[in-house]
């Protein structure tokens, strides 16, 4: 199975950093797409207390617990500290949707045993046929 495929057909907590409240940003569709498909979803975002009645959290410090996955939906320069954060706090994997990642923040999670996706927005991935899924890496 594909790590894609297995991110998003078997349970996982997730956490979404650069959530909006803003149903037009891309942080928003991302964080109802993910919850649409039965995934465990935190918010990240110091400017909310809560986004459609799930709390928000400043950030991935502030957590309750770790999540499986972090998905970045901010611009590259955070999604390198975002990175950094997530080997510090031993969150095994990082998808970095399409205009989040960049070449560090991959090099530094491939130095640091986090796994990552990239190139594949989630949004997208989650409207095709779960056999399709298989196909990503």
């Amino acid at each position: 199975m594909s790590f894609v495929a297995e991110i998003l057909s078997t349970p996982h907590t997730l956490a979404i950093v650069g959530v909006s409240q803003d149903p037009d940003r891309y942080g928003y569709e991302v964080f109802e797409a993910f919850l649409a498909n039965g995934q465990r979803v935190f918010p990240i975002n110091p400017k909310y207390q809560h986004i459609d009645g799930y709390p928000c959290y400043p950030s991935l410090d502030t957590l309750p617990e770790m999540p499986d996955v972090v998905v970045t939906a901010v611009p590259p320069a955070v999604t390198e500290r975002v990175a950094e954060t997530c080997a510090r706090l031993g969150i095994p994997a990082l998808w970095m949707t399409p205009g989040t990642e960049s070449e560090q923040a991959i090099a530094f999670c491939a130095a640091n045993g986090v796994r990552v996706v990239h190139g594949f927005c989630p949004v997208f991935v989650l409207k095709l046929p779960q056999e399709r899924w298989h196909e990503l890496p």
